[in-house]
């Protein structure tokens, strides 16, 4: 008996040996890229073309260039980031996925960043992603280097075939994440309700007749810093999602750019708004010269508004769909009449980011309000 129970302790201390080591071999350290064993390579096809092999779903990434860490974050893949660029981490008032995910400011730097400056290839490869989005800052030729210097597959996204505002490309390119991330059904829930508040926008003011919608004029529009009441934007997303009369698209530009004074005044636009990142610098005007202001129909008529700040470090697409709520709230009251516009960018932020933050907003940037120039 005794020489039984002998064997038995044996085997037993055995099994219990070989246990503990395959525990240690598995323990997760800090630092080092996790096993996936269901992870399978999978061919992607990028917004530039390229295609590129990816172990799916990965589980460390990094996002590089305007834009890039915002799509991470709406289709939920905030905590697989492990490194953000220089640029993400200063103060910033306005970032909506960054106010949404204040640890990501606390990950180490991957870089300087920023629209104008090249990948750092060292700093990349020392985070240790499994892959490297990147918006703006590549073409194809730029994102097949940068692949080959790393070793690290390079996935390119975008937001838009044009700079102006958000088309299929964006919608593409969040599909992509969800594939990637392994986030498909968020991706796909994302989509949808981007595309269902576009639809909502346009169908409100698709039977208005264009001589029945007022002139509007968006001015102090931040370019490269903030600007005054000269600085504005043609094509403007939350103008256009609403079908709205913007002045400025009549010159047939696209995108940002500086008008004289004087032709705000043969516009005389009957709504003003202003973006709160230049508004400092338009009240500063408006002291040196208030007669050119109370010239203006808008001035006069106590229709000038507060519009947030959307374009930071490329669209916070979530502030340029609470800005077309609002702006259709006071441009087409009828139209927007069950719209409650706090209400509707809190449940933007709170589906695109996890957190309602318009209170966060209107604190750092006035909120939804009207203006009074001169108090």
């Amino acid at each position: 008996m005794n020489r039984i129970l002998a064997v038995f302790l044996t085997i037993l201390m055995s099994v219990l040996l070989l246990a503990g080591c395959g525990g240690t071999a598995g323990t997760k350290e800090a630092g080092t890229v996790p096993t996936t064993p269901q992870a399978q390579k999978q061919k992607i096809t990028d917004l530039v073309g390229r295609e590129v092999e990816v172990a799916v779903p990965v589980q460390r990434v990094v996002a590089i260039g305007p834009g890039a860490l915002r799509l991470v974050t709406y289709t939920e893949g905030a905590a697989m980031v492990v490194g953000i660029e220089e640029i993400e981490k200063k103060p910033n008032l306005g970032r909506s996925y960054t106010m949404a995910y204040p640890d990501l400011l606390k990950l180490p730097s991957i870089g300087q960043g920023g629209p104008d400056t090249a990948p750092n290839e060292e700093s990349l490869v020392s985070a240790k992603p499994d892959v490297i989005f990147v918006s703006t800052l590549v073409d194809k030729e730029k994102a097949n280097q940068l692949q080959a210097k790393t070793g690290i597959p390079v996935v390119v996204l975008s937001y838009s075939s044009s700079t102006t505002s958000f088309d299929e490309n964006l919608y593409r390119s969040l599909t992509m994440l969800g594939t990637i991330l392994g986030k498909e059904k968020r991706a796909q829930d994302v989509v949808a309700y981007l595309k269902q508040n576009e639809k909502d926008l346009a169908d409100r003011t698709k039977g208005v007749p264009e001589s029945e919608k007022a002139k509007v004029y968006v001015g102090a529009v931040s370019m490269k810093g903030v600007r005054g009441i000269e600085s504005t934007q043609a094509k403007y997303p939350p103008l256009m999602f609403i079908g709205a009369k913007n002045v400025v698209d009549e010159t047939g530009k696209s995108g940002s750019f500086m008008i004289d004074k004087e032709k705000l005044i043969s516009w005389d636009p009957d709504i003003l708004f202003l973006d709160a990142g230049g508004y400092a610098l338009v009240t500063e005007d408006y002291k040196k010269n208030p007669a050119f202001y109370q010239s203006l129909r808008a001035v006069k008529n106590g229709k000038v508004y507060n519009q947030i700040p959307y374009n930071n470090y490329s669209a916070n697409i979530d502030t340029a769909f609470a800005d077309a709520y609002f702006a259709g709230k006071i441009i087409f009251p009828k139209q927007f009449q069950d719209i409650d516009p706090i209400k509707k960018s809190d449940e933007i932020y709170q589906f695109l980011l996890g957190k309602p933050l318009y209170a966060d907003m209107a604190r750092n940037l006035g909120g939804f309000i009207k203006l009074e120039l001169g108090k």
